[in-house]
Order: structure tokens, then C-alpha cells, then sequence
């Protein structure tokens, strides 16, 4: 339904340029806007009026109209004025503000179409005829951007994509939970995932700058059809599960690039502890390591293992880099100068990271 802050801008902006004081009540005779702080008529004779067959009508000098949704009344305009102006001024009013109800639930059905699209709340036949109805084209290259906004009280993220994204282009903003914005967003023929990350990046930057917002995003894969929205849409939602414990340095997270911690995500947490207990057995499992350790193992892994770069970047003489690297060897039994032990310590430190997260889930 149509906000009272919105008819209330209406209306104001039209008693403004025309001097006619104008008033918006529902069909029960309750003020919804209105320009003047004195009451127009008696609440009966609204009422009386919103009941009665007729669509106008003049009771002294007030004019009352009704304002229809789809032939049936939805509120009770009021214009205080004995003329012919008034009258008119009321009918431009009327008009506006029904195109204005027909614009909000045009909005309102098309939002509501995405959300139940998305969480697989339709039947396939129900998705095309619907999306035939409300005017949207089913086969257009598309995919779903998911903001997570950390349980944002105000629609600020959710405003502030859509004015970034509006509907002309056939971008489409919506939600379904109060800790994320979703982005519909629409693809030319020749955009693929690399235009996809440059969008996902500038609503990162956008949500940075304008709104103060440390945001999130993850986005699914590229899909043909409206039908198959949904698939990205869980996509999105693991790639921004998946970032958030294996990638937290990381702002954009897609899920076709999300690699072994997708891989991981996916084990079940009792093959994740035989996985553990076989690397380590009864030495030190490293899920304590302290930060100079953690920078020093994730900075030699950056290099490729190449001792002598790695000790140039941290700034660090070579033989401390290799006494880290030993003394890491003794604790966990793995050498990382190793290919075959680094590659099992990168592994072994993202499965504890998955542990733990399990465990803060329950």
C-alpha cells in the first residue's frame, strides 16, 4: 500500500502551486495527509460519502472525491474551495494519487513475485504466467547479488541500491530477511562475471562512501532464465557464507571462484575431525596460533614458498623466517617448505576454521 509520507508529499506540492488546501482520508474517515490543521467536515459525513455510489460530491465548500483501486474505493480526497478551481485541483489530485496507488502495487506485486520466486515458493507454470502479467521478460541473462548489510535497522542499504539499480533497466531490489538486500540484477548479452564483479565492487565502494555501510557481497552464477533465479540465489547465499569463514579479508565473494572452501563447506563435521586427527594425532592442532606465526605462514604461502621473498616482505632476516618455519615443523609435525605439507597445513588450518564455526552455530 501507498505510504502516508508519500500522499502527504503529493498533495503538499500540489496545494503549494495551486493555494487549494487539500486533505486524504482511508475509507473509516481517519486522516492519512493533510495540508491544513483544521478539519474539513464531520468524520459521518466522510464515511457517508465513501459508502455512497457516487464518485464526487460538494457539501458546502468542500469538494469530495474518491480515489479507486482497480474500480473499488481506496481513500477520500478533500479540497476546501467554492469554484471551479477547487473542483479541478481536486480531480488532478484524484489522478495523481491513483496512478500512485497503481504504481506502489505494481511495485508491490512485482517484489513480492521475487521473493516468492527466489525461495521456491512457486510452481513453474505460476512463474511464467505471473512474470507475463507484471511484464517481465523470462529470458534475459541475469543474476542475483546478494549485500549483506549486518542487520541495518533502516532501509538505508536497501534505498540506496535501488536508486543505484532502478527498475528502467530491468534491475529489480528486493529481500527476504532483515540482515540482507538482494540485487536482481539484469545482464547485457555480451557482460559476464568479470562486469559482474566490477558491479559488486562499486556496491561495496557506493555503501562505503554514501552511506558509512561495511557491507558484504556475494553473487551466484550468470542464468538465462527467470525459472532458474533461485539456484543463483542459493549460490549467493553460500558464497557469502563460505567468504565470511574461509575468505574474511575478502568484500566480494563469488561462488564460482570460491575454489576448496566450497569443497569444505560441503563435508560433514565428523569427517572434518578424522581429518584433523589423522594430520596432527596427538601433537598441537594449530588452531591457536598466534599472529605473527598466522602473517608469516599466509605471506610464505603467497610467495609460492620462496623463503628469500617472503623474508624481504616482512622485513625479516632469512634465518628468522626459517627458525618460524621450524619451530612451526615442531609443534605440528609439518614442514611447509614441503609442497605436500603446505598444501595439507592450508587445508588443515580452513577445516578448523569451518570447526569452529559449526561450533558457534550451536
Amino acid at each position: 500500500m501507498i505510504s502516508a509520507q508519500t500522499i502527504r508529499t503529493s498533495i503538499e506540492e500540489l496545494s503549494a502551486i495551486t493555494k487549494v488546501e487539500l486533505c486524504v482520508m482511508d475509507l473509516g474517515g481517519e486522516t492519512v495527509a493533510s495540508t491544513s490543521e483544521r478539519d474539513f467536515l464531520d468524520v459521518s459525513i466522510v464515511i457517508n460519502f465513501a459508502n455512497s455510489p457516487v464518485d464526487s460530491q460538494v457539501i458546502g465548500d468542500v469538494h469530495l472525491f474518491k480515489i479507486l483501486d482497480e474500480g473499488d474505493p481506496a481513500y477520500v480526497l478533500l479540497a476546501k474551495g467554492d469554484s471551479e478551481h477547487a473542483y479541478m485541483v481536486g480531480k488532478i489530485g484524484v489522478s495523481q494519487l491513483q496512478n500512485l496507488v497503481v504504481a506502489y502495487k505494481e511495485r508491490f506485486d512485482r517484489n513480492n513475485f521475487f521473493q516468492n520466486l527466489l525461495l521456491d515458493n512457486m510452481l513453474l507454470i505460476d512463474v511464467y504466467n505471473r512474470a507475463r502479467k507484471l511484464k517481465i521478460e523470462v529470458s534475459v541473462p541475469r543474476v542475483i547479488i546478494l549485500v549483506e548489510t549486518k542487520n541495518v535497522q533502516d532501509n538505508t542499504a536497501q534505498e540506496l541500491l535501488s536508486s543505484m539499480y532502478g527498475q528502467h533497466s530491468g534491475d529489480y531490489v528486493t529481500a527476504v530477511d532483515e540482515n540482507s538486500v538482494i540485487l536482481i540484477k539484469n545482464l547485457g548479452r555480451g557482460q559476464n562475471y568479470e562486469d559482474v564483479h566490477k558491479i559488486a565492487t562499486t556496491i561495496v565502494d557506493m555503501m562505503n562512501t554514501e552511506a558509512m555501510l561495511n557491507v558484504r557481497v556475494s553473487y551466484g552464477t550468470i542464468v538465462e532464465e527467470i525459472k532458474d533465479l533461485s539456484k543463483s540465489f542459493k549460490e549467493a547465499k553460500m558464497a557469502l557464507e563460505v567468504g565470511r569463514i574461509f575468505y574474511a579479508e575478502k568484500r566480494v565473494n563469488a561462488y564460482n571462484t570460491l575454489g576448496i572452501g566450497r569443497l569444505i563447506y560441503q563435508l560433514p563435521e565428523s569427517l572434518c575431525k578424522i581429518f584433523i586427527d589423522e594430520i596432527f594425532g596427538d601433537k598441537e592442532v594449530p588452531d591457536d596460533l598466534d599472529e605473527e606465526t598466522l602473517n608469516t605462514i599466509n605471506k610464505f604461502f603467497e610467495n609460492n614458498l620462496n623463503v628469500s621473498e617472503t623474508s624481504r616482505q616482512l622485513f625479516v632476516h632469512r634465518n628468522t623466517l626459517v627458525y618460524r618455519i621450524e619451530k612451526l615443523e615442531k609443534s605440528s609435525g609439518l614442514d611447509v617448505r614441503n609442497f605436500d605439507d603446505a598444501l595439507t597445513f592450508k587445508i588443515a588450518l580452513m577445516v578448523i576454521s569451518y570447526m569452529k564455526y559449526l561450533e558457534g552455530r550451536q
